[in-house]
């Protein structure tokens, strides 16, 4: 993998700053395609999977980190895969 992908502060790689926003910006982008595909107002998808609804647009613009649990939720929320999310 290309060095400026990653800095090292132990010996293990770590994505740079840069890539990581990228990633969480694809996945937000990703996010909102399913509900928009879906016909769900963020409000819809928050009930659903017991999310705030400020949360899910700050993911969908790609401004938050979310844990594996939030993806879940998310996956609830919109009815659909976890792969799905993440098909970018």
């Amino acid at each position: 993998m290309a060095k400026e992908c990653f800095k090292k502060t132990t010996n293990l790689p770590v994505m740079a700053e840069q890539d990581l926003n990228s990633l969480k910006k694809k996945f937000g982008k990703s996010i909102k395609k399913v509900r928009m595909d879906k016909g769900l107002s963020l409000w819809d998808v928050a009930y659903n999977c017991a999310l705030d609804a400020s949360k899910i647009a700050k993911i969908e613009k790609g401004q938050f980190n979310i844990t594996l649990r939030t993806i879940n939720e998310l996956s609830k929320g919109l009815n659909e895969s976890i792969s799905k999310l993440f098909d970018f």
